[in-house]
């Protein structure tokens, strides 16, 4: 596996690192609002080479090895981030995975990039009033603290609001597939079964009872062997 850093704008880069595979297939792995590329980034990295696929994890910028505030992103950054790093790589098509609010990165993201021809969301934020325990606390408080050092403030919201599912559910005409626990109190199963309701084009959703929204490793590695087995039959 190779590391790169990867100029995005105003000079400020991310850290991507590639797991290489001698195919044309590619995926790109999008993390957490509070998370970043390491841990079981890697361990997915490995089994989509083990299945023949060039498989890239970043990190978002303010988050780990890449540069910028956390305080400073918002959705366009990601989604900026996420357009540079393929435009980097220039594979000719791709699939993309988003675990929570890389889940909604994605998703705006294939919309507007023919190169995605299908997009995987982990217990993916999805509606935008999933946000809305951020956005009270910010209107209350000025600005809301996750995870001890990942601070946001009215910027985010005000950048949240302009991307409305809606769009996604009205557009996007690839394939898209769900996995979510049913246990997850931090981004409810529901949104997920009323994704995959209002979505046009075809999807797969598969819950996890008992798993909550960091799910078990043992769920984790079912979700891969289910996700590369439907892969290979769209």
């Amino acid at each position: 596996m190779n590391k790169h850093f990867i100029t995005v704008e105003n000079n400020e880069k991310v850290s991507a690192v590639h797991h290489k595979s001698d195919s044309d297939r590619w995926i790109f792995f999008c993390h957490g609002f509070g998370s970043d590329k390491e841990g079981s980034y890697e361990r997915r990295c490995s089994k989509a080479v083990e299945n023949g696929w060039n498989a890239v994890r970043f990190d978002f910028r303010g988050n780990n090895e890449s540069d910028g505030e956390f305080i400073d992103q918002g959705l366009s950054s990601r989604i900026k981030d996420l357009e540079s790093v393929i435009d980097y790589f220039d594979p000719e098509k791709c699939v993309l995975f988003g675990m929570s609010f890389g889940g909604k990165v994605v998703f705006h993201h294939a919309v507007e990039d023919k190169r995605v021809k299908a997009v995987i969301g982990k217990s993916p934020v999805t509606y935008n009033e999933i946000m809305d325990k951020f956005r009270s606390v910010i209107e209350q408080k000025g600005e809301y603290t996750h995870f001890g050092d990942k601070t946001i403030d009215e910027r985010f919201i005000e950048d949240l609001d302009k991307y409305s599912f809606e769009k996604v559910t009205g557009t996007l005409d690839i394939p898209a597939a769900f996995y979510h626990g049913r246990a997850d109190s931090t981004v409810h199963p529901e949104y997920t079964w009323k994704a995959a309701r209002e979505l046009e084009c075809s999807t797969c959703v598969e819950m996890f009872e008992a798993e909550k929204h960091k799910m078990s490793e043992e769920a984790d590695i079912k979700i891969l062997d289910s996700m590369f087995h439907w892969l290979r039959q769209i």
